[in-house]
């Protein structure tokens, strides 16, 4: 299996049209070949590619900044002499004076196939200035590790934000390189978009269902990304970061487990296994304790469930990472009614709204996690006819059907 950046790496041809151009390149730490050659170093010692600038997003270039809202600097590449600009820091969107200096944007991003990651929406931001000023975008695709199911519901108008890209579910289901086709066709953007396209991405296949477990080393794209279980996760575990109960930063398996210390995980796992218990199908669910060193309940002992998607067993198309952590929600609100679930904090540069309404696109999974006389059900069918929606929307804009 090839990535895209392999196969413009190995095939001349694919490069002639950069020939003379002034190329830039999106990364981040897992912007790697296959023998783990930073994207930035390989290209550079292409004598056909003339690498003049480089952007870096969330979290930064190297992958330093640890949470959200931590913004990294524009800087100098200290082996290139080329400039970084920081697209999470003063600006979130490529300015005028940046896009100056380019023709072509090379984008080779590790994506984890949820809507809340905010490459995707970099992604568009890059498109937009791109049609802006007249240059052309290459996606060097890569696999969505989460595979092709399709999950949640979809953002309503309105809710547009940084975490929230456009009309899509939680787990969309494409590749970065299809999520820009989507973007182009979605939004009318008159830009110069191509895909380098994988080869051989088989997303249908054990045991890594998206990910070439045995042929590709992981690399965080992210640093509370480390595995091909968290990306299996996120899509679910990624909503507790507007909830009160921890996501495991600040322990070895983040956004793999979740917990408190006030509340009695196994009376919740119990709880959930008894109102909706398909919601649970497709991985193991284990009772445990951990303790962070930093961020929610630093230094306190929590009682949690962990997550588990890496055994044998593992049923890729029936595991429902979004909706076992709404009904762990919907559990924890029926067990304990008074307690506090939902964070407020400004999230992501929302300021005046919920972050757990910022993260799932709209209100609607509060409002039924909070409504004591709203059913499984009720949530269950929003969201089928969501995901059936966006199937369709999206088929079009497949480049591996």
């Amino acid at each position: 299996m090839k990535f895209g950046i392999d196969r413009l790496l190995e095939d001349k041809a694919l490069r002639e049209p950069l020939a003379g151009k002034r190329v830039a390149l999106l990364a981040h730490p897992a912007s790697v070949t296959a023998n783990l050659t930073h994207s930035l170093d390989a290209l550079g010692h292409c004598d056909d590619i003339r690498i003049t600038s480089a952007f870096a997003p969330q979290h930064g270039l190297k992958g330093d900044k640890q949470d959200n809202m931590m913004e990294s600097r524009h800087f100098t590449d200290p082996v290139r002499g080329i400039p970084v600009f920081s697209l999470y820091g003063e600006v979130r969107r490529p300015t005028s004076e940046m896009m100056d200096g380019v023709e072509v944007i090379l984008i080779d991003l590790q994506d984890l196939g949820c809507r809340i990651y905010t490459f995707i929406t970099t992604l568009l931001y890059m498109l937009e200035a791109a049609a802006e000023h007249g240059k052309s975008v290459w996606v060097l695709d890569r696999p969505n590790p989460a595979g092709r199911p399709i999950e949640g519901l979809l953002l309503r108008a309105g809710w547009e934000s940084f975490v929230g890209a456009g009309p899509m579910p939680m787990r969309h289901g494409l590749t970065l390189g299809e999520m820009g086709r989507w973007f182009v066709g979605h939004f009318g953007l008159d830009v110069d978009y191509r895909v380098i396209a994988m080869e051989a991405w088989r997303p249908a296949e054990a045991p890594g269902h998206g990910w070439p477990m045995l042929e590709r080393s992981w690399v965080n794209p992210s640093p509370n990304a480390p595995s091909l279980w968290m990306a299996r996760a996120y899509a679910g575990t990624v909503m507790l970061e507007g909830a009160t109960i921890s996501e495991g930063r600040g322990t070895t398996r983040p956004l793999e487990l979740f917990g408190a210390p006030d509340i009695d995980a196994r009376a919740i796992l119990n709880k959930m296994q008894a109102l909706a218990p398909a919601w649970l199908e497709g991985c193991r669910l284990r009772e445990c304790w951990f303790e962070p060193t930093f961020h929610k309940h630093a230094g306190k002992l929590c009682h949690g469930i962990q997550i588990h998607t890496d055994y044998p067993g593992y049923r890729h198309d029936a595991f429902k990472p979004w909706r076992l952590m709404a009904l762990s929600f919907k559990a924890i609100r029926l067990l304990y009614p008074d307690y506090q679930i939902w964070r407020d904090f400004p999230y992501e540069y929302e300021v005046g709204r919920l972050p757990i309404d910022v993260i799932n696109g709209g209100p609607a999974l509060r409002e039924w996690v909070d409504d004591p006389s709203s059913e499984i059900g009720d949530l269950d069918n929003l969201a089928k006819i969501d995901e059936r929606q966006w199937m369709e929307l999206s088929r079009p804009w497949l480049v591996y059907p």
